[in-house]
């Protein structure tokens, strides 16, 4: 009987360090939003890739910082939950900023990990002699099994990556089928859709009190999608930004969204969106449960 291999790999470092673009780029589809806003990925993503005959689950988690608000909080702590059953850790560090106060407090919380290592994302945006000494600097703080040196956006250097994180997997049974797959309920995909489209066309405008709820999705007559979805926003003045002139800032996020469903899933679907001012929408417990995180009082 063929061996089979099967374990997690919790990707963890700061936030806009690259690590959904990183997660969506082994997939080779849209798994995690992407946006030049930090603090973006909310929730732990699963990806299921496999390697061979060795599955790699993958966590993708929210990008770690100073959490302020109560959102922030379940988000920094969803990512620290992930670790505690991870097989592996990947770190994924912005070789543009280095090594950063916040990534040396994170190397701090990951370091007696028996599996550990780190990811230099957007080396093709550094010197390549500068690349050696952050690596080397990086072996003085934690017992790394390997550095890689990679470019996500350009797909420079994953193959390798993959390749050696599943030489670590244990041996084991199939946690999920043996194809690659994601494990995100299809309502949070949608919506995780959405708002990667609000914050690419207002990110400058709008705060992260901002949430998108895909409260139904009905089969019509002629096959199409139709997908009604919520946009949760703390006070009217986030409303008006979000709803633009006329209504033509929503039509554009909307617009934007479909086609990137269309494009996801194959289907002909029909988007329909509706802004509601909630102005203590952080302070629900129904609002965390329904994105995977734990509501604290």
């Amino acid at each position: 009987m063929t061996k089979t291999y099967s374990g997690f790999i919790t990707i963890v470092g700061p936030t806009n360090a690259g690590k959904s673009t990183l997660m969506n780029q082994i997939m080779g589809r849209k798994v995690s939003i992407v946006s030049h806003k930090v603090q973006t990925t909310r929730t732990n993503l699963r990806a299921i890739k496999m390697v061979g005959a060795r599955q790699l689950v993958f966590v993708d988690t929210p990008g770690v910082f100073r959490p302020n608000r109560r959102l922030d909080r379940a988000m920094v702590a969803a990512a620290m939950d992930a670790l505690s059953d991870a097989d592996a850790v990947l770190l994924i560090i912005d070789a543009t900023k280095g090594i950063t106060d916040t990534v040396r407090s994170l190397i701090e919380k990951i370091r007696d990990h028996k599996n550990l290592f780190v990811a230099l994302n957007k080396t093709d945006a550094v010197h390549k002699g500068d690349l050696l000494p952050l690596a080397a600097e990086l072996n003085t703080l934690a017992p790394f099994g390997e550095i890689f040196m990679i470019s996500a956006v350009k797909n420079d250097g994953v193959a390798e990556m993959l390749n050696s994180l599943a030489a670590v997997m244990p041996e084991s049974p199939y946690l999920f089928e043996a194809a690659d797959a994601t494990d995100v309920p299809d309502n949070l995909y949608l919506a995780e859709l959405t708002r990667e489209k609000i914050y690419r066309f207002i990110h400058q405008e709008l705060p992260y009190h901002i949430n998108v709820v895909t409260e139904r999705v009905d089969v019509a007559d002629d096959g199409v999608l139709d997908i009604y979805q919520k946009i949760v926003v703390a006070s009217e003045g986030h409303k008006k930004i979000v709803v633009g002139r006329g209504g033509a800032q929503l039509k554009k996020i909307g617009t934007a969204a479909r086609h990137d469903i269309q494009d996801q899933w194959g289907v002909n679907a029909r988007l329909h969106l509706f802004v509601r001012v909630e102005e203590n929408w952080e302070d629900t417990a129904e609002n965390y449960t329904d994105q995977g995180l734990e509501f604290k009082k």
